[in-house]
C-alpha cells in the first residue's frame, strides 16, 4: 500500500515534498486553494510543473488534493450549490493540468431537504462534474462520520451513488475515523472483515481507490469528526494491522491525516510503517 500524509503547503511545493519524503512517504495530499474560502485560487502552471517534477523525483505518487470544506452538493440554497460545483470543478481542472490522480470531496450535508430530494441533488453535481474530469483524474467521494443529515455516511449510500452514476471516474475514499464513527466496528480482524465485506457488497472494492487513514477518541457510532494519531485511539494498532494485512488493499493508497506538528506527522508515518512491515511479515 502507498501511504503519506495530508501535507500543508503554505511554504511551497519543495517544503512540502521535501518534508514527505523525509518522513517516508510514497503518497501525498495537499490543498489546493484556500479549504475554508468559496473562491478558489488561481492556478499558476509553472508551480504545478515544479509540483509535478518533485514529486517524480521524490517517488512520491499518486497525489490527491482534497477539495475545500464548504462543499455541499446537497443545498438547496443556490450560491451554495453554485460554489460547491465551482470549487469542485475548479479542483478537477487543477488536477488534470498538475498530474495529480485523486481528487478528494466530501457530499455535504441534506439538511433540512428530503434525503432523497438532497441524493438527486448530489447526483446532478457529480455528473456535471464529471462531464468536465480530464482524462487520468479520479473523483473520489469520502465516506463522513454519519452526524445528523450528513451525505455518504454509510457504506451502502456511497454504493448507491456509484451505482446511480456508473462513471469509470468516480470512486470512493474511505476514512477509518469516520467510519469508527458512524459505527463500523474496525479496531480487530472480525470488525474490518465484515467492513470489507459490506463493502465489496455496496461499493465494489475496485471502487475504492483511497484510504484516509486516522485514529479518533470519539465511542464507537458518537458521529464525530475527530482524528487523533495512529495507534493511541479506538481503532488501535490492531484496527490499521487488520486493514494492512488484507492483500486486496495493497494496491491502494493510505493518507495520513492526523493533528499536530511536523514531529507528529514524522511520528505517525512511523507507527503506520511499522504496522505495515508487521502485517507484511505475518
Amino acid at each position: 500500500m502507498r501511504i503519506g500524509l495530508h501535507v500543508r503547503v503554505a511554504g511551497g511545493y519543495a517544503a512540502a515534498v521535501s518534508h514527505a519524503r523525509g518522513v517516508g512517504c510514497s503518497a501525498i495530499q495537499v490543498f489546493s486553494t484556500n479549504p475554508r474560502s468559496y473562491r478558489p485560487s488561481a492556478a499558476n502552471q509553472a508551480a504545478l510543473d515544479e509540483f509535478a517534477a518533485l514529486r517524480r523525483d521524490a517517488e512520491i505518487d499518486p497525489c490527491v488534493t482534497h477539495t475545500p470544506y464548504l462543499i455541499n452538493l446537497a443545498s438547496d440554497d443556490e450560491k451554495i450549490y453554485a460554489g460547491s460545483m465551482r470549487l469542485l470543478e475548479a479542483d478537477l481542472a487543477v488536477a488534470g493540468r498538475g498530474g495529480i490522480r485523486y481528487v478528494n470531496t466530501h457530499l455535504g450535508s441534506y439538511g433540512k431537504r428530503d434525503r432523497k430530494e438532497g441524493f438527486t441533488s448530489i447526483c446532478r453535481a457529480l455528473e456535471a462534474a464529471l462531464a468536465t474530469i480530464p482524462a487520468g483524474v479520479v473523483l473520489v467521494m469520502e465516506n463522513s462520520a454519519g452526524a445528523g443529515s450528513l451525505a455518504g455516511g454509510t457504506l451502502e449510500e456511497l454504493g448507491r451513488f456509484i451505482a446511480a452514476l456508473g462513471h469509470p471516474q468516480l470512486g470512493v475514499c474511505l476514512d477509518t475515523a469516520h467510519a469508527w464513527a458512524a459505527g463500523y466496528e474496525i479496531n480487530g480482524t472480525a470488525g474490518v472483515d465484515r467492513f470489507l465485506y459490506e463493502a465489496a457488497e455496496c461499493i465494489g472494492l475496485d471502487k475504492i481507490h483511497l484510504f484516509h487513514f486516522n485514529d479518533t477518541e470519539v465511542p464507537l457510532g458518537g458521529n464525530r469528526d475527530r482524528h487523533w494519531h495512529i495507534g493511541d485511539g479506538n481503532i488501535g494498532v490492531e484496527g490499521f494491522r487488520a486493514l494492512l494485512a488484507r492483500p486486496e488493499l495493497r494496491e491502494k493508497t493510505a493518507i495520513l491525516e492526523t493533528p499536530g506538528s511536523d514531529e507528529d506527522d514524522a511520528r505517525n508515518m512511523q507507527t503506520i510503517l511499522t504496522i505495515a512491515r508487521g502485517a507484511a511479515m505475518a
